[in-house]
């Protein structure tokens, strides 16, 4: 039931009512008057696949509502308490999936803080969210993906099973997952500013990681910037790398101290917010630091208005590349310019 109009409330409970007990997935978006309680007809039964969208949600009673087969579930500007979440994720003892899209979570004066528990849940995505403090726990999940939130603490509490870390376009003051990042084999983080000191102690255990990507990233309180070595030494088992290159206050993030290579990386993408004529120089150095390199994707932001300098730094670039390329012949090159 997807976006066709306001029904009457009578209509949508007998459709549901008639359908209930063999129903298996329902996606729910319809405005009815009254508001149609969709926990109370639905819990109890096989549903296993939930997505509720524009409808508020409250009321939630675990006792009577439950959901014993659910094991994804949706809500997207979606009105509910914070207390109505934290009960509906336990009305759930098989819950794989959990998506928080845009919601309006109702929090009272006494509460400042969201914590969200399910030992069950492997894939979390939160889109869209503000909040003072945040914490999840659980003690199976592998996928978080964290994208345009406002958060001023973020807790991932639970065992070290995640193995992909997302996070995109988040303000957040206090980021802490380091109790489940043993067996990350992802982490892929953009338009992100973080302490590097807290964001070095959660991922340096990440040993078994094999693809990191650190795009638009700013660590406020690192003077030195972050050097291949780092990377080397921390990831050994790494096949896929994607940095963009910024140079600020000159000093150039993604350094190339040390001397150690990048052994297993097989992939290698590379970009820029503004080209000037270092670009091409790292380039160059982290492609003979990466000997086992089969494939390298190079990521351009090209203004509308170039002036002539520009033109020729991109020209000056461009000849550069084609000039390293011919001692790497068994390496795709491939460009993305937008």
């Amino acid at each position: 039931m997807d976006d066709a109009g306001e029904f009457t409330a009578s209509t949508v409970i007998a459709w549901l009512m008639y359908t209930r007990e063999t129903l298996r997935r329902l996606f729910y978006n319809v405005p009815t008057s009254p508001n149609v309680n969709i926990l109370a007809i639905c819990g109890r039964q096989k549903l296993e696949i939930l997505a509720v969208a524009h409808n508020s949600v409250t009321g939630v009673e675990p006792n009577f509502q439950r959901f014993p087969c659910l094991k994804s579930l949706s809500l997207s500007h979606v009105s509910i308490s914070a207390l109505d979440l934290s009960l509906l994720l336990t009305a759930c003892p098989k819950l794989e999936s959990l998506e928080l899209v845009d919601p309006e979570i109702a929090i009272s004066d006494a509460q400042v803080t969201v914590e969200l528990s399910s030992p069950t849940l492997k894939n979390i995505y939160v889109e869209a969210i503000s909040l003072d403090k945040f914490i999840l726990e659980t003690d199976s999940i592998e996928r978080l993906h964290l994208r345009d939130c406002a958060l001023e603490v973020f807790e991932l509490i639970g065992k070290g099973t995640l193995k992909y870390f997302k996070i995109d376009d988040v303000s957040v003051i206090h980021l802490d997952i380091a109790e489940t990042v043993d067996n990350l084999e992802v982490i892929d983080v953009s338009s992100f500013t973080i302490i590097w000191t807290k964001f070095y102690q959660m991922i340096s255990r990440s040993s078994k990681l094999r693809k990191l990507r650190l795009w638009d990233v700013t660590f406020d309180d690192y003077d030195e910037g972050i050097d291949l070595e780092t990377i080397a030494v921390c990831f050994p088992q790494l096949n896929h790398l994607s940095l963009c290159y910024e140079l600020r206050d000159g000093l150039m993030h993604y350094g190339l101290q040390g001397s150690s290579n990048l052994e297993n990386v097989t992939v290698l993408e590379l970009g820029w917010t503004v080209i000037n004529d270092f670009f091409s120089h790292w380039v160059e150095e982290l492609l003979k630091r990466c000997p086992n390199l089969k494939k390298i994707i190079i990521f351009g932001v090209i203004s509308e208005a170039k002036s002539h300098e520009e033109c020729q730094i991109l020209a000056k670039f461009t000849s550069s590349i084609v000039r390293l390329m011919r001692k790497y012949m068994h390496v795709e090159v491939q460009f993305e310019y937008e």
